[in-house]
């Protein structure tokens, strides 16, 4: 077996196949009389072949049956259920899958093999569909293969996330972290308590770059997804094997909430029914009250959530709650000796506990990012480590699962490169090549240990991303070397062929360029790509690596 980057251009899958074998040089010509024979449970798959490629080449790719010139499709049942088998010889395909997933994944093999112009929605003249005789034998490293997308700092319409989806697809990635409250917008309707949406979805001003930057974008800015909208979005996901995990930020980040429902918050200790949704970044003081309203009014918004999202997983946030209003709230200070609690951090954790054991008796699993470990969780909790590794080897060691995502490795709002060129420069330095050489799985965990590993993300915080072209640049090319690390049974970091993947890289480019992504060119950011003078918090210096 031979990795598909040594023997041609036109194999050079992303992310990278666990087998390749080359059949002696020929191929299989795709035409107008080729059909796609599709066996039981592969009629999914079959859809999105001859929509999308049906498209990108011009061909009917009809229904029909027989062995020669067809595209064949099959579930096996022998491998893993992501995974999948791919046979190419001139007389057609056959593309098997251990299930569903698996075979729509083999699908886009299928895609890249036949070239970056397969990736474009009309066929362009005279193109010759060619696919290399092969044999393709993969299946994933990780169930969790996930793009974290905030649309709460800057709201993405839905036709957006629907591209990210199939972005998304493209890359073998399967969960969609959808971020979708926070301290500057509410993007989900909640029918109980319309006000989220009226009020909470729409900011006055926004600041334009980092928070200290001077600069203001003087209009308004805000929307918000209806429920029609949302069940639109995780059918399409699920149409592409992709899981959209909703995020409801609780107790912090939670200021558009409390502008619309001032209730919410510490009332006895600031004006409540003053405050707006927020026009800035950073992390707001304004949280919501530990009361029993708050609780059954967030009871009521997972309520709809539920019904909305059938993932297994539900985030509720957990992160970066500032305590100096419930350390000046009477209210708050009751509840702490009402419950027998030491201080503010454990009624934090109260807090999150309370809808983890709500979750867990509906059938559903928390997950939050790692400050909830401080507390305690119930069993079947998982937690997102972003505070680097060190969240995460807590709870892999405490039987939780985990999802990997430490800000200094996969955070894609950080910069690309250290050139004064960047635009917006935030964090770290974080090229291609670091995220290429990231690695999900601590070294200090035992193999048991390392099995709640269950995946990891890349994350996409938009505060400096104005709109689809900065989530763009932002995202691609790193999210395809992100997708590898996820997919692909990679060596340790220092010993991964990231000169092999750079050639690769050379078709994705293309594959890009035929998806309309505006990525970050390998040579720098093109000249509408710079924001020149608009301030970024760069860090200098390599991150921590714990």
């Amino acid at each position: 077996m031979t990795d598909v980057t040594d023997e041609t251009d036109d194999t050079d899958v992303i992310p990278r196949p666990r087998q390749v074998a080359l059949h002696g040089g020929g191929f299989f010509e795709l035409g107008p009389d080729t059909k796609v024979v599709a066996g039981d449970g592969t009629q999914a798959t079959e859809r999105w072949l001859r929509a999308t490629l049906g498209a990108a080449t011009g061909l009917p790719l009809a229904p029909g049956e027989g062995e020669e010139n067809t595209v064949r499709l099959s579930l096996d049942g022998k491998t893993a259920a992501e995974g999948y088998r791919l046979d190419v010889t001139p007389a057609g395909v056959h593309l098997a899958g251990g299930g569903p997933a698996g075979l729509f994944w083999g699908a886009q093999t299928l895609r890249h093999l036949l070239g970056p112009d397969a990736f474009r929605r009309a066929p362009l003249p005279g193109r010759r569909w060619r696919l290399p005789t092969v044999r393709v034998e993969d299946a994933p490293r990780f169930p969790w293969r996930g793009l974290m997308l905030d649309v709460a700092r800057h709201f993405m319409p839905k036709e957006g996330v629907l591209r990210y989806l199939d972005l998304m697809a493209a890359h073998k990635l399967n969960v969609l972290h959808f971020h979708l409250t926070d301290d500057q917008g509410w993007r989900i309707e909640i029918e109980r308590h319309p006000k989220l949406t009226e009020t909470g979805s729409w900011r006055a001003r926004t600041k334009f770059g980092h928070r200290a930057s001077p600069l203001w974008e003087d209009k308004p800015h805000g929307g918000y997804y209806t429920q029609d909208d949302i069940r639109e979005i995780v059918a399409y996901a699920a149409e592409r094997h992709i899981t959209v995990v909703p995020e409801i930020d609780v107790p912090g980040h939670s200021q558009a909430a409390i502008a619309a429902y001032p209730e919410l918050g510490n009332t006895d200790v600031v004006d409540t029914t003053a405050l707006s949704v927020w026009d800035t970044w950073g992390i707001s003081e304004n949280v919501l009250a530990p009361t029993d309203t708050t609780l059954r009014f967030y009871e009521g918004v997972f309520e709809e959530v539920l019904g909305l999202f059938p993932s297994e997983f539900i985030h509720i946030g957990g992160d970066e709650c500032p305590k100096e209003q419930w350390r000046r709230s009477a209210t708050a200070q009751a509840r702490i000796g009402e419950l027998g609690l030491a201080d503010e951090d454990e009624l934090q954790s109260w807090f999150v506990q309370h809808f983890d054991t709500w979750l867990a008796a509906r059938g559903r699993r928390l997950i939050g990012w790692d400050e909830i470990l401080e507390g305690g969780l119930a069993e079947g909790a998982a937690v997102s480590s972003w505070r680097g590794y060190a969240g995460g080897v807590a709870a892999a060691r405490a039987g939780h699962d985990v999802v990997m995502c430490p800000e200094q490795q996969v955070y894609l709002d950080h910069r690309q490169h250290a050139g004064e060129d960047e635009p917006v420069p935030i964090g770290f330095v974080r090229t291609l090549e670091d995220v290429y050489r990231f690695e999900p799985v601590p070294a200090e965990l035992t193999p048991d240990e390392s099995g709640h590993v269950i995946g990891t993300q890349a994350n996409v915080w938009t505060e400096v991303m104005e709109d689809q072209g900065r989530v763009d640049y932002q995202t691609f090319p790193r999210l395809a070397a992100f997708a590898e690390v996820a997919w692909s049974a990679l060596p340790a970091p220092a010993d991964r062929d990231f000169a092999g993947f750079e050639r690769r890289m050379t078709a994705h480019y293309r594959r890009l360029d035929a998806l309309g992504v505006a990525y970050r060119p390998p040579g720098g950011p093109l000249p509408w790509q710079r924001r020149p003078g608009v301030l970024g918090r760069p860090i200098d210096g390599p991150p921590p690596d714990k």
